[in-house]
């Protein structure tokens, strides 16, 4: 009797693993499955920490503040910086991190991503509760937008008061580096030259500036977090940082979705030193 209620419990606890059901799974470059803390021992060894992102997906929003913290632990001397700020925004937001301002100023006056309240809120608010700096890193986006519609020249019309929120003139834009040339051939055989070039160009634009404001505001650590193109294969802010600070120690982390997150798929293998791999049907934040 004792040993078939034994049997009869194994079978229901092998039934319930093989029914787990994973939010994530966590790879190095390689692919081999890592445990967080290792992770984190690594992070900690960096002077800037991307997180790069998927905008929609909650897995990444919660892993990023968990990174944060844990980061915290280990060195508090360092620095929040993020993409879903631009920088013309800096003055309204240290505002409000130093309490001169309520949150609804801050709503208001700064140009809010439409999901900041359930995604990127938990960052600036632990920021604020551990009096951290929070970094605006990315280009006003109207600035972006200008060099799309007109190309890279038209930032020279800029007045110095414009000017002061971008990647000093002249940078340089390498439209060879995969991620650019991809970017132009997905727009496809029918947009013109110009406007595929301007786009990769505007991208480029924003990952120039990323990179300026984080030297410019580095301390010990600054921990970046970003869409994961800005910071895959070393490309895009990386590929920036490496020009303007060569010997920069950097870590990165790149959230990949997959049907299955078992195994690492090759395609995922290299894009960052860590991988979180979520499943392709978890639920969206928008």
């Amino acid at each position: 009797m004792k040993s078939s209620l034994l049997i009869f419990l194994l079978c229901i606890s092998v039934d319930l693993v093989g029914q787990e059901k994973a939010a994530y799974r966590l790879f190095d470059s390689g692919g081999k499955e890592v445990r967080y803390d290792k992770m984190i021992r690594e992070l900690e060894k960096a002077e800037v920490v991307f997180f790069g992102e998927q905008h929609n997906d909650p897995i990444s929003h919660w892993m990023e503040l968990q990174v944060m913290k844990s980061l915290y632990e280990k060195n508090n001397q360092f620095t929040l910086a993020i993409e879903m700020f631009e920088a013309d925004d800096q003055l309204v937001l240290n505002e409000y991190l130093h309490g001169v301002i309520e949150e609804r100023h801050l709503l208001a006056e700064a140009k809010m991503w439409d999901n900041y309240k359930t995604d990127y809120k938990p960052l600036v608010e632990f920021a604020k509760e551990k009096k951290l700096p929070v970094v605006a890193s990315n280009i006003p986006r109207r600035y972006a937008n200008l060099v799309y519609r007109k190309g890279m020249q038209a930032l020279d019309s800029l007045p110095p008061e414009g000017k002061q929120w971008i990647a000093p003139l002249p940078f340089e834009i390498d439209l060879e580096l995969p991620g650019y040339k991809s970017m132009i051939t997905a727009m496809g055989p029918h947009a013109s030259a110009g406007t595929a070039a301007n786009m990769a160009r505007s991208q480029a634009s924003k990952d120039a500036t990323m990179a300026y404001f984080i030297l410019k505001n580095k301390q010990d650590l600054v921990y970046h977090v970003n869409g994961a193109y800005h910071s895959q294969n070393g490309e895009g802010i990386i590929w920036y940082l490496k020009k303007m600070q060569p010997g920069l120690k950097i870590a990165t982390i790149h959230v990949a979705e997959q049907t299955d997150i078992e195994k690492l798929e090759d395609a995922n293998k290299k894009t960052a030193d860590f991988i979180i791999c979520v499943p392709k049907d978890m639920t969206k934040t928008y």
